[in-house]
């Protein structure tokens, strides 16, 4: 895929470096041969949205008949389109496919990537930090670590959702159908179904990704936008929709994202890097409580850890994180402790080439997506086995984000709750194969992210439960093999993000869908 991101002449030689030590996380576009729909969900208007009272609170205006003058015009302006297609246009049509949110996703995931450059120090060992009013001065905004990745992903997934109920409701109340029902003539460059074609699901899912991803990552704008419109006029390059089609769409999708961004702006994340004074008054009420505290290892020593306040961040349909917060882990010196420390010891003495394998698989470290993208690469490969249309596949990306981002909120409240030393931290002599992050250790993000991911995919893809759980005790097991977890630290996690993924289910099975 093309990638016209930031001009390369502010890259700087920092983040050349991380991006040419990417490993194969990194994403490539997936192969999607065009599908046809295997439901197309005629009720879809009448489930139940995630921030909009209903499908129905957010309407278009009533369409032209087909029979109209205007209609008419509108169909011979198409068919003149597709009658003089270049061979880019075509492969735009191809790209795009029959579902353009795994391509949105796709996008989403690589300015994830991107992004996902920690700050280097300055001359004088103080960390700058992103400056969202000011994005284009380095460091670059956003730092798209584990915890702004899953918020990125839970805001484009859940809108799109809202979106595309918002988008059923209305064609099953017009019921205007599409180009090629309406004149036989036209011959489409995808599969033809029996959707109405008003408004165009589309260009609603165009509109939310331009407005979403935009303001997640504001240095893509134009790029954003281009693949918008590429998107809007390939649906009526394949003869799938009108200008009024794309048009109602666009107006629908731009008034949903603007609920969200809505709630973005009060979420909390602003607040959620912290400065040194409220850092330190976290540390020193671990200590307090425990008689211990987590050490950056980082040298210079970075002041403040990644994000000690992403706990407060709003949560979807995780309760409170005290609700799901875990028992304390096991004092330093305590015999657990010490067989904990011992197995990671072992590792460093021998590790199998499977169990390294594992750990680098899903080291997920500066340049890749994060274990988020992990976990939503996954459910592309299930959307597109199933041959979900595009409200399945927003229903999907929606709870599964939610969820992840609920599991991280969570996860911080227990690592600064507890301030609990890395292995590293508490013994010199153990090494690690991966860096260390820059945040306490108990309980791991890996592990949380991958339970609350598991636990989602599964309700969705049932036949897909055992790869589920393979890859979740994969995700987890991989933070003991690199020794940057204590096995207690992983195994709580893994348990305490199958209990929040299980309350976006719980919603899930709630909402009409099933």
């Amino acid at each position: 895929m093309k990638k016209n991101f930031i001009p390369a002449a502010i890259l700087i030689i920092t983040i050349t470096g991380f991006l040419n030590s990417c490993n194969q996380d990194i994403p490539t576009g997936i192969s999607m041969q065009p599908y046809t729909f295997t439901k197309l969900d005629e009720d879809g208007g009448t489930w139940k949205p995630v921030l909009l009272t209903s499908g129905s609170e957010i309407t278009v205006a009533a369409p032209d008949d087909i029979t109209s003058a205007t209609y008419q015009d509108e169909l011979a302006s198409m068919k003149s389109m597709m009658s003089n297609l270049t061979d880019d246009q075509k492969k735009a049509v191809e790209y795009w496919g029959t579902n353009s949110l795994i391509r949105w996703n796709e996008i989403a995931s690589e300015m994830a990537s991107k992004y996902n450059m920690p700050p280097t120090p300055n001359p004088d060992g103080s960390y700058p930090s992103p400056d969202p009013a000011n994005p284009g001065k380095y460091p670059y905004f956003p730092f798209a670590h584990p915890q702004y990745t899953s918020r990125m992903y839970a805001y484009w997934g859940a809108a799109s959702f809202d979106a595309l109920i918002s988008v059923w409701n209305q064609k099953y109340a017009y019921n205007r159908p599409a180009p090629f029902n309406a004149d036989a003539s036209i011959q489409t460059l995808l599969p033809e179904n029996a959707l109405p074609g008003y408004p165009s699901e589309d260009a609603a899912i165009a509109a939310v990704s331009e407005v979403i991803l935009t303001a997640m990552f504001p240095l893509e704008k134009d790029y954003i936008l281009q693949k918008s419109q590429e998107l809007k006029n390939v649906r009526m390059w394949a003869g799938m929709n009108v200008a009024s089609d794309i048009a109602a769409g666009d107006e629908l999708g731009r008034a949903v994202a603007a609920k969200f961004v809505d709630r973005a702006k009060t979420d909390g994340m602003k607040n959620a890097q912290t400065p040194k004074p409220i850092s330190d008054s976290i540390k020193n009420a671990a200590i307090a409580n425990f008689g211990w505290y987590w050490k950056n290892l980082e040298t210079p020593e970075r002041p403040v850890g990644l994000t000690p306040l992403f706990s407060k961040v709003k949560t979807w349909y995780l309760p409170s994180v005290e609700s799901v917060r875990p028992a304390p882990p096991p004092a330093p010196g305590s015999p657990e402790f010490l067989t904990a420390t011992e197995e990671l010891k072992g590792y460093m003495k021998d590790i199998s080439k499977e169990e390294a394998d594992i750990a680098y698989f899903w080291s997920d470290g500066p340049g890749t997506y994060t274990p988020p993208g992990h976990w939503n690469r996954f459910a592309k490969d299930y959307i597109i086995q199933d041959q979900l249309n595009p409200l399945r596949t927003a229903r999907v990306f929606a709870y599964l984000n939610m969820a992840i981002e609920d599991a991280g909120i969570s996860c911080w409240d227990a690592k600064y709750y507890y301030h609990y030393p890395r292995p590293s931290g508490a013994d010199e002599s153990i090494t690690t194969i991966i860096g260390i992050p820059s945040f306490p250790s108990y309980t791991s993000g890996h592990s949380t992210f991958s339970g609350a991911g598991c636990a989602v995919l599964t309700y969705f893809f049932p036949d897909g439960s055992a790869q589920f759980n393979k890859w979740a005790e994969d995700a987890s097991n991989s933070r003991v093999y690199a020794r940057i977890h204590y096995r207690f630290d992983c195994e709580v996690g893994l348990a305490t993000g199958i209990t929040v993924g299980n309350f976006a289910v719980d919603a899930a099975k709630a909402d009409g869908a099933d």
